[in-house]
């Protein structure tokens, strides 16, 4: 046998065995990069008390810079995703992040709101590639018993730069302006970019197979959700590629993922263009309290992100039930937020740190589920296709709150909306999953 076919028989556990210590690089740096690349983007929510003084925003306006960031990635996340399955993890992710911290770099030059857009705008296109970059490296380097957890500690790296950005960002803007904010996240983003390229390799064996082979390889798993998968009518000569690849959408298993991770991604979004105004105008939080509980509520998510996919992996029921638990205990945060009990400081930062562990907890396990779930040879179209669609309710959901914030002068309507939107796809996808074949992420006894 050759070298080439002894490499395209290896499977993904033996090719695991050959460099166990290197696959915690793999997680550290993908992780790291992570946080990096979203440093800026997810501290923008902590300044909106410096902002709205310096630009003179309204809470609309606000929340359309929080969206200004997300617009790019609903095509670019298609883009990355189909060079994922064609390059190199290691370039794409690695240009992208380069992208995020030149944008950010040249955008300290940026003269007033108009320019911070557009530098938002970059910002986005760079950023596209590292969400399902960092989830398809991760994927591959990872087991099924425990890519749950290596999935969870890589997406904890959102929350944790969130954090991180919500302790720094507020204070460097109000004692040297916001443009050396944007410098500050810049230099974040370039550490990320080049500890990315110089860090990561794919698994061994990895290199010489073509895309399909090491996709399936690298999730064998995915094949047990043949079951719900054969209901989709095979593809026709006739249709085009892409029309073949959306047609994933249908799947019931995608559905699901689809629905829940838009319901999810609007209370994260709504966390970070209302939760620093809220705890500052009704609860009357100072500067710096208010700061601390928004680095609470990121952290509260990496925590989250950590243990509820950790639970996924050793779920008899499978990955999908800490995403349906996340949904509930949302509504019921979102809900308690409206009442009057929510206007006490303390209350308030109870229930924001609440909303951070599942509001933000649930991608740790989401996203194991989608990787799993994606059809053989398409894991980085897959993700860049549901982060996508996701990425609609990242655009539109902050300036609707902003909206809905200027329009009846309180927040109440804005936490009630999501809290019927979340308690609406509960019932939906609860309701859908019963009667459904077990996913990949189900684990049986013993």
């Amino acid at each position: 046998m050759s070298q080439h076919t002894d490499a395209r028989t290896l499977t993904a556990p033996a090719a695991l065995g050959d460099a166990p210590r290197y696959r915690w690089v793999v997680l550290a740096v993908a992780t790291v990069t992570q946080a990096a690349s979203g440093f800026f983007v997810q501290g923008i929510g902590a300044m909106a008390v410096p902002l709205q003084s310096a630009l003179e925003l309204s809470t609309s306006r606000l929340g359309l810079l929080l969206s200004a960031a997300q617009l790019v990635p609903l095509i670019g996340l298609l883009v990355a995703g189909e060079l994922l399955d064609r390059y190199n993890e290691r370039w794409v992710v690695g240009l992208g992040s380069g992208v995020v911290a030149a944008g950010l770099l040249l955008g300290s030059l940026a003269q007033g709101y108009g320019s911070l857009l557009v530098v938002l705008l970059v910002v986005g296109a760079g950023y596209s590639t590292v969400q399902p970059g960092g989830s398809k490296s991760v994927a591959a380097w990872f087991d099924p018993a425990r890519r749950g957890l290596a999935m969870g500690v890589r997406q904890a790296g959102l929350p944790l730069g969130g954090a991180l950005a919500a302790a720094v960002l507020p204070l460097v803007a109000v004692a040297h302006g916001w443009r050396s904010a944007l410098v500050v996240g810049g230099l974040v983003a370039l550490l990320g970019a080049g500890a990315f390229t110089a860090l990561y390799r794919r698994p061994p064996g990895a290199a010489a197979l073509p895309a399909a082979d090491r996709a399936s390889q690298a999730a064998p798993d995915r094949l047990s959700a043949a079951p719900e998968r054969a209901s989709a009518a095979p593809d026709r000569p006739s249709a085009s590629p892409l029309r073949s690849r959306l047609r994933m959408l249908r799947e019931p298993a995608m559905r699901r993922i689809l629905f829940s991770g838009l319901a999810l991604v609007s209370v994260h979004s709504g966390i970070g263009v209302l939760g620093a105004l809220y705890l500052h105008d009704v609860t009357a939080l100072a500067p710096g309290p208010t700061a601390a509980v928004l680095v609470a509520v990121q952290v509260a998510g990496a925590v989250g992100r950590i243990g509820l996919a950790a639970w996924s992996d050793r779920s008899l029921a499978g990955r999908f039930l800490p995403v349906l638990v996340s949904l509930g205990a949302v509504t019921a945060g979102l809900a308690a937020l409206a009442t009057p009990a929510g206007r006490s400081p303390v209350a308030a930062a109870l229930l924001f740190t609440w909303l951070g562990f599942f509001g933000i907890g649930w991608y740790g396990p989401w996203v194991a589920h989608l990787a799993e779930s994606a059809p053989p040879g398409r894991t980085g179209f897959a993700l860049g296709l549901v982060m996508a669609v996701n990425q609609l309710a990242v655009i539109l959901v902050p300036p609707a709150l902003g909206l809905l914030r200027d329009a009846t002068h309180g927040f109440t309507v804005a936490w009630a909306a999501l809290a019927a939107a979340t308690a609406l796809t509960l019932a939906a996808t609860a309701r859908g999953r019963r009667g459904a074949p077990p996913g990949p992420g189900r684990r049986t006894a013993g």
